[in-house]
């Protein structure tokens, strides 16, 4: 008998059960909406795939219901230390899972734990069977203070009820996994997501999860009876998000079509052939970072836009100011296509984007212009770090067009060609620090005697000895943070992607240098290096 996906009349059953049909099925829908454009069901088809039996996993068969509450505390074993038992605060909830921080740690070792995990007790657990709490691996006072900071810690705490926890389910008698299945998995690396994921290889009681469309970057070995991985339909049922897989998309340019009265056809003509392979929501932000820098003003290009969320930032010089933007994120190329064609309708150059390539006829570009073009905008391949706006589910369409703007229509008019208009430069708008270092770093001009050894290379193709460059020399107050990114191994790739709340997490910078290295890198993203 063929696996089959978790049996859906069992999930609404389960999930939905509660409430009147007509409820049911309103929420089902709504449900099935913010699912994004990723189905099982449709992907499974097209990759002419199967899934892993439920009886594979050592997870419920109907998983466990999540009534954990923020700042809850509870006993845990040290994910690093696994013979302590510790005092956890719940500092996260998704799906059935939660995110825990040791008592006496700091958030740069939080780890995430399945409301039926056995290494999650109620408080009075140890001590009940004979054991003492202990402070975790690299407790940050003297160990002497101790017992005295467990005191105070679950002094007037609010303690985890022993109902809300549940028994550890079973593990499978043996390896049931084949090669080619499919599955749900957490991504180790980012351990907030669970992404699509593929058995690679079966070896004894291991198994290889590999990441649908990463290219290995993330793949890992693990027991059969892992906890981290999940049968298809998981994240549906619990509520988890389930992130669609990684996937490289291709935009081409339209050098022949009409430009409109907003764009400067020169301009356009500079522009490359295409933007990406890269991620969907890399490919929208050059394409529409590229209509603004090629306006005649900035500003109309900008107002048919809207504030999104979760999306790449994009930049505008006007009004004696710079503007950012947050596109929507976007996860394939239907989508980018649809917003792309609903902005150059609003600035009626229609049929200048598509997703097959236009028989070009270029206007004489020398070699400097057009590398310099090149490589603003194919900034090259890009791994998943953890940002949020990496792997973000693909709105629904009508979030798309809340995120165009089409009745601050911009007529045009003298103003458009305003002599006082200058148009953007690297160092336009920035501070004088900031324009030095982007001087220093990035100059591209004839003269290149002076220039960094990191000017006119692709950003994601430096080393972590490049990047470290580019920390001291983007601002001389980040000198003592330079190693940081020695020590998290950040290579060109790995910055592109990074974000404040991941460097004040995982690296431990306070929030005033890491939204400043924020604005540096959204510099470099955005070409400006």
């Amino acid at each position: 008998m063929q696996p089959s996906v978790i049996d859906w009349n069992d999930v609404r059953k389960h999930k939905y059960g509660h409430l009147s049909e007509s409820a049911s099925q309103h929420q089902e829908a709504t449900d099935i909406l913010e699912l994004g454009h990723f189905t099982w069901d449709k992907y499974l088809k097209e990759t002419c795939s199967v899934p892993a039996p439920i009886h594979c996993f050592k997870q419920s068969y109907t998983p466990p219901s999540n009534e954990f509450k923020i700042s809850m505390k509870l006993e845990a074993q040290d994910p690093r230390n696994t013979t302590s038992t510790c005092i956890a605060t719940v500092v996260g909830l998704t799906g059935a899972r939660l995110r825990l921080r040791l008592d006496g740690s700091d958030n740069k070792n939080d780890f995430w734990r399945l409301v039926d995990s056995a290494e999650i007790q109620p408080i009075g657990n140890c001590e009940k069977n004979g054991g003492m709490l202990q402070p975790p691996l690299g407790f940050r006072l003297n160990a002497s203070s101790w017992p005295m900071f467990l005191l105070k810690t679950l002094n007037g705490a609010e303690m985890a009820p022993i109902r809300i926890f549940h028994k550890e389910p079973p593990s499978p008698s043996h390896n049931f996994f084949k090669m080619g299945m499919k599955l749900e998995a957490v991504d180790r690396k980012n351990p907030h997501f669970i992404c699509p994921a593929t058995i690679g290889e079966v070896r004894g009681s291991e198994v290889l999860v590999t990441f649908d469309g990463w290219r290995g970057a993330f793949d890992y070995w693990c027991r059969f009876d892992s906890r981290d991985i999940f049968p298809v339909g998981w994240c549906s049922l619990t509520g988890d998000n389930l992130q669609p897989p990684g996937t490289k998309v291709c935009i081409y340019l339209n050098k022949n079509g009409s430009t409109g009265p907003h764009l400067d056809k020169k301009k356009v003509q500079q522009l490359p052939d295409h933007f990406g392979p890269a991620r969907a929501s890399m490919v929208l932000q050059q394409a529409v970072q590229a209509c603004i820098d090629c306006a005649y003003h900035q500003k109309t290009v900008f107002s048919f836009l809207k504030q999104g969320h979760g999306g790449a930032v994009i930049s505008a010089v006007f009004d004696r100011e710079q503007h950012t933007l947050n596109l929507p994120a976007v996860n394939s190329i239907t989508y980018v296509l649809r917003f792309l064609e609903k902005l150059c309708h609003n600035l009626r150059s229609d049929n200048l984007f598509g997703n097959q390539p236009f028989t070009q006829t270029h206007l004489s570009l020398s070699t400097t212009e057009y590398s310099h073009s090149h490589d603003r905008y194919l900034p090259g391949e890009t791994f998943a770090l953890g940002n949020s706006l990496a792997r973000s589910l693909e709105p629904h369409s009508d979030s798309m067009d809340s995120t165009l703007n089409p009745t601050n229509l911009v007529s045009t008019s003298q103003n458009l060609r305003n002599p006082g208009y200058r148009p953007l430069l690297p160092s336009c708008g920035l501070p004088l620090s900031t324009a030095s270092a982007v001087r220093r770093l990035c100059s591209r001009g004839s003269d290149r005697r002076d220039a960094s050894r990191l000017s006119g290379r692709d950003p994601s193709s430096w080393t972590v000895e490049d990047v470290m460059q580019f920390v001291r020399e983007a601002d001389p107050q980040f000198g003592p943070h330079a190693d940081l990114f020695r020590k998290h191994e950040i290579d060109g790739k790995a910055l592109l992607l990074l974000r404040s709340d991941t460097m004040m997490k995982y690296m431990g910078l306070k929030l005033g240098p890491a939204l400043k290295l924020c604005y540096h890198i959204d510099r470099l993203k955005q070409g400006k290096f």
